[in-house]
């Protein structure tokens, strides 16, 4: 069956981009589907991608199109590059219907739509989300070193956080908000040099567009440079939901931290034939660099299947043109 290209990658971040990459230098007829709503979009850095310290993910993204369009493929954006669902077809390979109306056929997908992070419910804290509002050390730590810092506890992995983020300044408080402390939590947070602020937290202090702390019920305040918050990661897996493929729980420590769709860790291949997964997807806790490189393996893996496609469908020519 023809197909309108070989590879449709759904999602243009840097898993998707890296993908399509490696598939149109190989010569690969390649749709790349960006809906134009990249999880990092709030951030105006992206750190730990060697070469690429401290640059734009938005001018990272440019530049990634610009390199997938020079050897080739074609990207669509807007409503035009938003993949609603996909479906197989009988024939062999899969329909992608946009939100334009219009359907692409392809013969292999790789989905790199990566997930949403729901933060907690505080008034203005959405608003501050990859500013001073954060989540990963590894991303943002440096740049808010040595200053007081607050974790908001909604969960037991606010704790392990306040451990991780005390790497980075001695001034660390853990705000208990509305989880329930034990009494060995409390006793890790002391060896730490962690401070326990007793209330629920009610609201932001910003001053000059700058995070400075945080209200709470009773009427006090910490003082704090950024808040740490633990979001649920909840994978973008709509386009997947017509091909059976499951959304499975993610587990750290024995709780639930989100959701994600499970795929092969080595080469993004998943349990239906066709469908290869890349970043945050199938990886919710994937930093850029690591989406990148899972993308460029599942293209690997993608371009291998189809190699061994094109050689069965040739050798079963080349034997019946010896048989005719």
């Amino acid at each position: 069956m023809t197909h309108d290209f070989d590879v449709a990658v759904v999602g243009g971040g840097a898993a998707g981009l890296a993908g399509a990459l490696t598939l149109a230098r190989a010569r690969r007829s390649v749709l790349v589907l960006d809906s134009g709503s990249p999880r990092n979009a709030p951030a105006a850095h992206m750190h730990g991608y060697l070469g690429r310290e401290g640059a734009s993910p938005a001018d990272l993204l440019a530049r990634g199109r610009a390199e997938v369009a020079g050897y080739g493929a074609v990207i669509r954006s807007g409503a035009a590059g938003t993949a609603i669902a996909a479906d197989r077809l009988p024939g062999g390979g899969f329909l992608v219907r946009c939100g334009d109306g219009s359907t692409v056929r392809a013969g292999r997908l790789l989905v790199a739509t990566g997930l949403v992070d729901e933060l907690p419910e505080l008034p203005g804290l959405r608003a501050r989300w990859g500013r001073d509002v954060l989540h990963c050390p590894y991303c943002h730590g440096w740049e808010v070193r040595d200053q007081p810092l607050a974790v908001l506890a909604t969960g037991p992995v606010s704790v392990y956080q306040a451990q991780l983020w005390r790497q980075w300044s001695a001034q660390v408080t853990l705000l208990s908000h509305t989880w329930h402390l034990t009494a060995e939590d409390r006793e890790l947070l002391a060896a730490r040099g962690v401070e326990v602020a007793e209330g629920e937290v009610s609201g932001l202090i910003v001053a000059e567009d700058r995070l400075t702390g945080v209200t709470l019920a009773d009427g006090a305040t910490v003082e704090c440079g950024a808040l740490i918050v633990a979001p649920r990661f909840t994978a973008r897996s709509g386009v997947l939901a017509g091909l059976g493929l499951p959304i499975v729980d993610v587990v750290r420590d024995g709780h639930v931290i989100g959701t994600c769709v499970e795929s092969d860790p080595a080469t993004g291949a998943t349990a239906l034939a066709g469908v290869w997964l890349a970043g945050n997807v199938t990886a919710p806790t994937e930093q850029v660099s690591g989406a990148a490189a899972q993308g460029v393996h599942a293209a690997a893996a993608i371009n291998t299947d189809l190699v061994a496609e094109e050689t069965r469908a040739a050798l079963e020519a080349h034997r019946a043109g010896r048989a005719g």
